[in-house]
């Protein structure tokens, strides 16, 4: 924080006092009514201007000092009510004014502080990706519960402040790194999506991992391949898209990061539609190389009409968001422990592509929201770490490097937390830094 921030605050805080207590102050003004009227006009425009007004710094980044704004009106609403209550006591001691006017007076500082609370908590609502939407709604509908409401503000302050302390320091990393162009690698990357999505524009499969690669140099593309077919399908998608790349970017090969189900179609298109020349490396992550062992289970006690009907309107629902042909069973079925056996025999490594296979793991159920929890205990039951869908040995692919992702302290991360699924700022694992450094080591590496 610097000096001229420090000045500003400070002044504003001074301000919010006196505005805060006008009614008594023009009691005790001597001055005509035309004076009166005229300071009252002044007096609401400069607290309209220290309400919106704020610097946008912060590395350049507007959304943050947007945020940062919001933080700042929540803290110095805060001072104010403080300091209000002992100008309140001194007023009603010493002050000649009358019980109404020191009424009036409370009721609009009140109403002034209300609006200042507001416009802070709006400021997080809009810029916090943090603060979950489930806290706004709790508490628009608390707002008048005197304890639970200070509870509710005060967590979504203390949730923002986290946030903003955070991508602040991104925000300054990024410019320190930005012309050094860290991530910049020799090929191309293109990112393959699992089962059950799709590369949208406007709910990035990856979540903000692509901007943080871009932002350092990377050149990025996308499978684009639809959202649920089978192996040979979904491979043969994504052969078309890895030579359409190289013959529209010139690039010889491109490097491959492949998430989930993706692993597995990319392996397919190398060996079955020729795309290994145009591959220099393929990294796999959270991919069930080997099977999950709880679609094996789910498949033989759900009762075929279910899955049919599920099926059904999962291929319908998907086919208006533009998948031409989804095929919500044909992708499920081949993630068997059996159909990925006979799959891992018949796909070993291709020459001349670099491989290496990553993994994560959850620490209990309570990591992650509803499937993934039950799909964990689903996979924990048969005795295994996993992701949530994945089992961590499922991940390992033989003669290939293997690495887990750096635990953390509480909770792990699940199959979605590798690709920012819920945009969530996990305590000890960075995402977007943590595919920074993959790409980083891409390029040490000479791809």
């Amino acid at each position: 924080m610097n000096t001229q921030s420090v000045w500003f605050r400070a002044v504003r805080l001074v301000f919010l006092l006196a505005a805060g207590n006008c009614i008594a102050l023009f009691a005790l003004w001597r001055g005509g009514l035309g004076w009166k009227i005229s300071l009252g006009v002044i007096s609401g425009v400069l607290f309209l201007f220290f309400c919106f007004a704020h610097p946008h710094t912060l590395a350049g980044e507007k959304k943050l000092a947007s945020l940062a704004h919001g933080c700042s009106l929540l803290r110095t609403c805060a001072a104010w009510f403080c300091l209000e209550i002992l100008a309140v006591t001194t007023l009603a001691l010493w002050s000649p004014c009358s019980l109404v006017i020191q009424l009036c007076n409370v009721g609009v500082f009140l109403l002034l502080c209300w609006f200042w609370l507001f416009i802070g908590l709006l400021h997080v609502a809009m810029r916090s990706a943090q603060v979950k939407l489930p806290w706004h709604v709790t508490l628009f509908f608390c707002w008048w519960m005197p304890v639970l409401n200070l509870f509710l503000i005060v967590h979504i302050y203390r949730t923002a402040q986290r946030e903003l302390h955070f991508e602040c320091a991104k925000a300054e990393l990024n410019q320190v790194r930005k012309e050094s162009e860290v991530c910049k690698t020799r090929y191309p990357i293109l990112m393959v999506h699992g089962i059950f999505f799709r590369d949208w524009q406007f709910f990035n499969y990856w979540g903000r991992i692509p901007a943080e690669l871009i932002r350092n140099g990377a050149t990025i593309f996308y499978g684009n391949q639809q959202s649920a077919q089978s192996i040979s399908g979904s491979a043969r998608e994504l052969a078309v898209q890895i030579r359409t790349i190289c013959e529209t970017t010139g690039a010889e090969k491109l490097n491959i990061i492949a998430h989930s189900k993706g692993g597995l179609d990319c392996r397919c298109a190398m060996q079955e539609y020729g795309a290994a020349k145009y591959v220099a490396s393929l990294t796999t992550i959270n991919t069930p190389h080997h099977g999950c062992g709880f679609v094996d289970d789910l498949l033989k006690k759900v009762p075929s009409g279910a899955a049919q009907w599920i099926a059904r309107r999962y291929n319908a629902i998907f086919k208006k968001l533009g998948d031409i042909s989804p095929d919500f069973l044909g992708g499920v079925q081949e993630l068997t422990e059996e159909s990925c056996l006979a799959f891992h025999r018949n796909h070993p490594c291709q020459p001349g592509v670099a491989y290496l296979a990553m993994m994560s793991k959850m620490k209990s159920a309570r990591s992650a929201p509803f499937p993934l929890w039950l799909g964990y205990l689903l996979n924990k039951r048969r005795g295994g770490d996993n992701d949530g869908l994945v089992p961590v040995e499922s991940a390992r692919l033989e003669g290939v490097p293997f690495a887990m992702i750096p635990e953390t302290k509480k909770r792990g991360v699940s199959h979605g937390d590798m690709i920012d699924l819920m945009r969530e700022n996990i305590p000890g694992f960075d995402v977007r830094e943590w595919y920074s450094q993959l790409v980083q080591q891409l390029k040490r590496n000479g791809f």
